[in-house]
């Protein structure tokens, strides 16, 4: 069964706009996170960096469901759903109580750190992503 990691969020006044409700792109940095974590519990630590290559956002599907609200307990969650020799594929949510409030679909790319172009992931890892799917 997929691995999913949930990070428990609380929406403060930082996150919100001038009515009281979590701006747009804040849901990018809480996936972003939940994702980040994920990877962490596959156990790597510096899940941007690993040697020559980096690991970056190659596109990113969002549908903001419902808006969270200042103060609300919101959980966003990340499971692998693909991994390629390149890349790989995360579906993640943001929830309140169950309820969806953004899906999203994160692709991320692998790449030369110095030449910016596509590139493999490394075995070990590749092995350790394709047994979390």
């Amino acid at each position: 069964m997929p691995q999913e990691y949930c990070l428990p969020i609380r929406v403060y006044v930082e996150d919100t706009d001038a009515g009281g409700i979590v701006y747009y792109a804040n849901y990018l940095k809480y996936i972003e996170r939940a994702r980040t974590e994920l990877i962490r519990t596959l156990g790597y630590d510096k899940p941007a960096l690993f040697g020559d290559l980096q690991f970056v956002v190659h596109s990113v599907e969002i549908k903001y469901r419902q808006p969270a609200v200042l103060d609300d307990e919101i959980v966003a969650t990340a499971r692998l759903t693909a991994v390629s020799r390149t890349s790989f594929t995360i579906a993640q949510k943001v929830l309140r109580n169950d309820k969806v409030l953004v899906d999203a679909v994160v692709k991320v790319a692998c790449i030369s750190q110095e030449k910016k172009r596509p590139s493999a992931i490394p075995d070990d890892m590749l092995k350790v992503l394709q047994a979390a799917v």
